[in-house]
């Protein structure tokens, strides 16, 4: 939280340089890393009846070095592809390059769900490459939150704008944008699915693995904090600061302070469910916007 928040670090950077704290202290100190209450033994008696268990390999699901060259190899193709079309048919192929590298990457580093990384694509989308503006931003991201899925509704939304921005208000190159960020968020899942699956069976006991993904774990729990004060930014100030000393409490919005506040208390204490609670707020934002 520290390093993303207060020293501005890059959300891909903060992933990698966890896995190597984690891998190092599973190296060097292994006996601080709490260990499972179960036993292999234990599993194996609760899994007993079962015809696929932790430990079983399926043949045909098993690693293979050539399947994961061929795999890869398609993924290269189907990547480069759409590269080609723009370069050949876009009068401005700067634009569409960026758009791709920069989903292709989002896609990636999606440790944590979309979470983690809405903060990082909110920054770069917004302060990095200008696509749009930060009320916009705010407007896509509580357009993911009122359906399943906020990570793919929000990064289309964001890809639509981007396009629709930079080709001056054109539909057309907004659909485009809309569809090659839902391409480029996609293609590396598959890839994952793919060429990953026989990897997480061959892995799945591995304690070394296990332990670096729980040190990552923790990490998105601090980003996720985040982007919880992003939200609470632009919610209550409708803005974001470059620090604490230029927040003016003159300016807080005090009637979505309190409804956070209810918000919480019918969530955590009251338990109250959140579809209900969406529906709930969707009207009062309405009635609220109707009386002024």
């Amino acid at each position: 939280f520290i390093a993303i928040f207060f020293l501005h670090t890059a959300f891909p950077l903060i992933i990698l340089v966890t896995i190597l704290i984690g891998f190092i202290i599973y190296q060097f100190t292994p006996h601080i890393i709490s260990k499972t209450n179960n036993s292999k033994s234990e599993k194996a008696d609760d899994e007993s009846g079962y015809y696929l268990t932790t430990e079983r390999v399926i043949p045909h699901a098993a690693f293979k070095v050539k399947n994961l060259i061929f795999q890869l190899s398609w993924f290269v193709v189907l990547w480069v592809a759409p590269f080609i079309l723009f370069f050949v048919f876009s009068g401005d192929f700067v634009f569409w390059r960026q758009l791709n590298l920069f989903f292709t990457q989002a896609a990636f580093v999606t440790f944590g769900g979309a979470y983690a990384v809405l903060p990082y694509v909110a920054q770069q989308a917004v302060e990095h490459f200008q696509w749009l503006s930060s009320p916009q931003m705010i407007d896509g991201l509580a357009l993911g939150e009122t359906t399943p899925g906020p990570l793919i509704m929000v990064l289309a939304f964001v890809g639509f704008m981007g396009a629709y921005g930079n080709a001056g208000g054109s539909l057309i190159a907004g659909s485009i944008g809309l569809l090659t960020t839902t391409y480029y968020t996609f293609l590396p899942c598959f890839l994952f699915i793919f060429a990953g699956a026989p990897l997480i069976e061959k892995t799945q006991q591995n304690k070394g693995v296990k332990a670096v993904l729980s040190f990552v774990t923790a990490a998105v729990t601090g980003v996720i904090l985040n982007l919880t004060i992003y939200f609470a930014e632009a919610v209550l100030f409708g803005k974001h600061h470059n620090s604490f000393g230029a927040i003016r409490f003159d300016e807080i919005n005090w009637l979505n302070l309190i409804w956070i506040a209810i918000s919480f208390l019918a969530l955590y204490r009251f338990k109250v469910n959140m579809l209900y609670w969406l529906g709930a707020s969707a009207l009062f934002g309405l009635i609220t916007f109707l009386v002024k």
